[in-house]
């Protein structure tokens, strides 16, 4: 771990590696409320390559609110280790003061009163400015978009991912890679890459039919910046049939392929690379345990689990970045790359406050342009909130709730099953929710509702297969998201536990009464994998339900008990 004094000297090789983070400098002024946007802004340039990361995006083009998470729990190795540290502890271990403009945008504590303070975060247009401001400094910086860009909005549902092709176009990235987008289908994925003006990267995306290195996405592509010669290789989500439908890109296969990464770094290492840039998709933890067992990386730009850190993490002798989600953030990397190796490192995590950041004008009008045609069903409104609605967090999120309510409520069901996916803004009390709120905590391409039966035995070992996904210790086997959301069922969960043994006490919340291993229950959830699942899409139910409240209350979830933490 870089530490926040201003440099700090690390034995590499036989040279030294220099190091600082720039969260110093804007974590004391949004401490003194004074922020500014040339304060955040401010870079002290360093060495002679620059790299922009921007990842998980998720489709938000506008100013959102997004709360992070309050529980993130690492185990084995990670146990206490950041990104799993929330809250107080996340904002002690980098000196974050109660109530800073660093609080909100960094931790979950006091979100709703912070964000009425501060304001929403994110657009697009504002990540312009950003990324405009670091190319006005260092013309030649490299712009790496980390992937989740094509899904996550109604605009993005109706055009097939082709309004964030437009926006993303005309801030001129240097290279991608992917992990939602595959879920547009493969023939619209293809079609989509091979209209991209910028490498579209993958090193473990196959040809599952041949087992060799799919045509459509090179492993690498080669930059000259700087005097440098820089390889950057791309790295998809490797679990993609996994989490998501597999029967939407069939042809395609995926894997973490470290054996096969570490032929990339060497085959570039060996045609002269002077910097290796992993753009990773694989999340956070992952890409710790690739970094010690992947030698010759320098830097892996981190995205999936929406992490947010100020300050590298250092795993031997490789840098890992976290640039958060949802436009919230975007990552500078400054590096001395000489004499064929990375020499030293500054980095800043720039906090796109959306009251403060002046819009790029050009790429406020391309927004507005791709959402004009949809204005009137983005802005209807359903109801109106007296809860904070978020969704982030190994269990409980109050927009994952909400949903299982209307589940419940409006497919006639026992039990309901929301999926734990990451991705979707906030709402704050006293918010209107419409449409498009809505669409941003659904939107999808296998939306359906389904109402089934399922045994008591059956629900448990659902619920033990995700908990594995999440709390297995061994990074390379967590291939989930958060935990799947419940409603109308309780259960106690020991995340240190073995597969198969962490799930116990499951009792239905409206009786009390324990769950029968024998007995069939029904059950509504969304987001199944397979194929041909019949239902309403889950916006139309989540709207309906919604329709009927008129004003949304969630209260506090405490039906999930857990230990071993």
């Amino acid at each position: 771990m870089i530490s926040r004094r201003d440099f700090l000297q690390v034995s590499m090789a036989a040279s030294a590696l220099y190091g600082v983070s720039g969260f110093g400098n804007w974590a004391r002024l949004a401490a003194q409320q004074a922020l500014t946007q040339d304060q955040l802004l401010e870079f002290e340039t360093f060495g002679n390559v620059s790299l922009i990361h921007v990842t998980d995006i998720h489709a938000q083009l506008k100013p959102i609110y997004f709360r992070e998470p309050s529980i993130n729990l690492g185990v084995g190795g990670n146990k206490g280790e950041v990104p799993h540290l929330t809250g107080a502890e996340f904002r002690l271990r980098y000196g974050i003061a109660d109530g800073s403009p660093s609080h909100y945008a960094l931790s979950s504590g006091d979100f709703a009163s912070l964000a009425k303070a501060y304001g929403r975060v994110g657009g697009l247009d504002r990540v312009a400015t950003v990324i405009n401001s670091i190319r006005a400094d260092r013309p030649d910086a490299l712009l790496l978009d980390g992937g989740d860009t094509w899904h996550g909005s109604y605009t993005c549902y109706h055009t097939e991912g082709q309004d964030m092709v437009n926006v993303m176009n005309a801030l001129k990235p240097d290279a991608m890679t992917f992990h939602w987008e595959f879920t547009l289908g493969s023939e619209r994925v293809q079609d989509l890459v091979e209209g991209l003006p910028f490498a579209a990267l993958g090193q473990n995306i196959f040809d599952a039919e041949w087992d060799e290195p799919s045509e459509l996405f090179k492993p690498y592509e080669w930059f000259e910046r700087g005097g440098a010669k820089i390889a950057v290789i791309g790295q998809a989500f490797p679990y993609m049939p996994i989490a998501n439908p597999g029967w939407m890109f069939p042809e395609f296969s995926f894997g973490i392929r470290d054996e096969h990464m570490q032929a990339m770094v060497d085959e570039v290492r060996a045609e002269g690379a002077d910097l290796v840039v992993v753009l990773s998709h694989n999340g956070f933890d992952v890409d710790k345990a690739m970094a010690g067992k992947v030698t010759g990386i320098d830097v892996i730009l981190s995205g999936h689990t929406h992490d947010a850190l100020p300050e590298p993490v250092q795993v031997g002798q490789t840098f890992i970045i976290a640039s958060g989600s949802n436009g919230k953030f975007v990552s500078r990397v400054d590096l001395d790359v000489r004499d064929g190796k990375m020499m030293g490192l500054r980095h800043k995590l720039i906090p796109i406050f959306s009251d403060v950041i002046a819009p790029d004008a050009e790429i406020a009008q391309l927004i507005d342009a791709q959402r004009a045609p949809y204005e009137a069903q983005l802005a209807e409104v359903i109801g109106k909130t007296d809860s904070t609605l978020f969704r982030r967090g190994n269990f409980n999120g109050t927009w994952d709730d909400l949903i299982c309510d209307a589940l419940l409520s409006e497919r006639d069901a026992e039990i309901a099953m929301s999926p734990g996916v990451r991705w979707g803004p906030s709402l704050v009390p006293g918010d209107d929710i419409t449409r498009e709120d809505i669409f941003n905590v659904t939107s999808m391409s296998y939306p359906n509702a389904y109402r089934t039966e399922m045994t008591g035995e059956f629900i448990k070992v659902i619920l033990e297969d995700v908990a594995d996904n999440i709390f297995n210790p061994d990074p390379y086997y967590q291939q989930g998201g958060d935990m799947v959301r419940t409603g109308g069922l309780g259960y106690s969960i020991d995340i240190s536990k073995p597969q198969g043994s962490r799930i116990s006490d499951m009792t239905m919340l409206a009786t009390g009464e324990a769950v029968d291993p024998a007995k069939t229950y029904v059950v509504a959830g969304w987001a199944s994998v397979n194929e041909g699942t019949e239902g309403p899409p889950i916006w139309d139910v989540v709207e309906a339900h919604i329709r009927k409240m008129g004003t949304v209350t969630v209260g506090d979830n405490t039906s999930v008990k857990v230990t071993g933490m």
